[in-house]
């Protein structure tokens, strides 16, 4: 059983594929140094559409997820690569994935090449809200199952999204929670400021973004 498992998902993963044409939406970058290039993974056209303009097209990538993947902690293999959002995304990642516990003992249950990773950093990016929490989570679920050698390696990144934008003039600050809000007020003082709930990363101008 475990055999017939594996056969499924390598048989998606491993095609020679074009991914910037084949994955749906995926926004590729210019770059094909795997020491340089980012991924950043967003939540919606939205987010896509605010990250894709702000970015760095040289060497930054954009990949968005539709909705709430899987939480792979527990669904079984057979159930995850039925999935089009996973299989979609282990294919830009592109260095296929670590099935069972015992990584590189059983060559017939590991498909991992950390050689063939496109990817120096893998950059979860998502809203600061309870919905961009629990896509940020799930998301992490994926590499803690399928890649967890990519975790333990360091290449796995969280975009923290700020609460609040402070502006004093022409400069912005972010406050990423209460006590940072409070902060930077108090240093603030008497001057003149203004101040905002942060809106979603779908909603931001390109520019505040490329700043967030």
């Amino acid at each position: 059983q475990r055999k017939r498992l594996k056969k499924k998902p390598k048989k998606k993963l491993e095609k020679n594929i074009d991914i910037a044409n084949r994955v749906e939406k995926f926004v590729n970058c210019r770059s094909k140094d795997a020491a340089k290039r980012e991924l950043y993974i967003v939540e919606g056209d939205s987010a896509l559409g605010s990250v894709k303009l702000a970015r760095n097209p040289d060497y930054q990538a954009v990949m968005p997820v539709r909705g709430k993947t899987l939480n792979c902690l527990k669904s079984s293999y057979d159930k995850i690569f039925k999935s089009d959002i996973i299989v979609d995304l282990l294919k830009v990642i592109g260095c296929g994935v670590e099935l069972g516990t015992s990584k590189g003992k059983d060559k017939n249950l590991s498909q991992f090449d950390i050689g063939s990773l496109k990817w120096s950093k893998i950059i979860i990016c998502t809203d600061a809200d309870e919905d961009g929490f629990q896509i940020r989570t799930l998301l992490l679920t994926v590499f803690y199952r399928l890649l967890p050698s990519l975790i333990e390696m360091g290449r796995v990144y969280i975009a923290e999204t700020p609460l609040y934008e402070i502006t004093v003039g022409e400069e912005t600050y972010f406050a990423y929670d209460e006590k940072e809000k409070i902060d930077i007020l108090d240093k603030i003082g008497d001057g003149k400021y203004t101040i905002q709930r942060s809106k979603g990363l779908g909603e931001n101008q390109p520019d505040m973004m490329n700043l967030t």
